[in-house]
């Protein structure tokens, strides 16, 4: 049984890689990324919610000096979480990257405007060397603001030789795969816990189901496809072994990642 490496432990873990990238799932759709020198955290979840069934798996002081960029996708508690916000900014030197419809959210929290990169659709920046192209992304329906930028957003990101997409949160939208269809992937990231008049009914915005996300990926060249967002939460859960059997089915040969959170995967 892998035990979870939590707090100063985990930074070790990635401070000590000496692979040239590697990844550790944090649960739900939070992430360490390790791509060259650069160090980053997408989606970082530490507030102690109710329910949650993986911890806050460090404190934001464990950060410090170990951090690069920290990467949002929306503005829900488990992708812009103010307790990681709020303490990264105050506790590391890192640049974050947002979409650009919630600027002011991230700036109340703490982000100043020279630590704060904003993307939306189709836009692109680099931060330390580590390249961001941003897709938008349709939890349940895209929701634009009245200015016309997206929510929800996923990332390309590129560095070190490597090209990842997290998906943020989203469903498989018109297009949204041929859009992809411009990157080779060595990794992509993507919710399958998908979606049903319960959950909405509850306010529960719904992603792909585990069978879309396959889909969407087996029409993409992915060398390594990891499902997430399943794990945290009763209500919103799926297991993740479908989604890695419909792959073994459908699109032989393809690889799948499904493992305990914080163990470090090279890629």
């Amino acid at each position: 049984m892998h035990e979870m490496l939590q707090g100063a432990a985990l930074f070790s873990s990635v401070r000590r890689c000496e692979d040239l990238a590697a990844f550790w799932w944090l649960g739900q759709h939070s992430f360490a990324l390790k791509l060259g020198d650069a160090r980053l955290l997408i989606d970082p979840f530490l507030s102690p919610v109710e329910g949650r069934r993986v911890p806050p798996l460090f404190a934001p002081a464990d950060a410090e000096g170990h951090v690069d960029i920290v990467a949002c996708t929306h503005d829900h508690i488990d992708h812009i979480d103010p307790v990681a916000v709020q303490g990264l900014a105050e506790h590391t030197q890192a640049v974050f990257v947002a979409p650009r419809a919630h600027a002011v959210r991230m700036k109340s929290l703490g982000v100043s405007s020279a630590r704060l990169v904003l993307l939306d659709d189709d836009e692109r920046a680099e931060v330390h060397g580590v390249r961001f192209h941003g897709v938008k992304a349709a939890h349940e329906f895209f929701d634009r603001t009245p200015e016309g930028y997206y929510p929800y957003l996923g990332y390309v990101i590129k560095a070190a030789g490597r090209t990842v997409y997290h998906a943020g949160d989203t469903l498989w939208w018109e297009g949204l795969q041929q859009q992809l269809a411009a990157w080779t992937f060595d990794l992509a990231l993507v919710p399958i816990n998908g979606r049903d008049g319960k959950r909405l009914r509850n306010n529960t915005a719904g992603n792909m189901t585990f069978q879309e996300a396959a889909d969407l990926l087996g029409g993409l060249d992915v060398a390594l496809a990891v499902p997430t967002h399943y794990d945290m939460f009763a209500h919103n859960s799926e297991d993740p072994e479908r989604f890695r059997e419909y792959v073994e089915v459908k699109y032989p040969g393809r690889r799948v990642w499904i493992g305990p959170p914080t163990t470090p995967v090279a890629f």
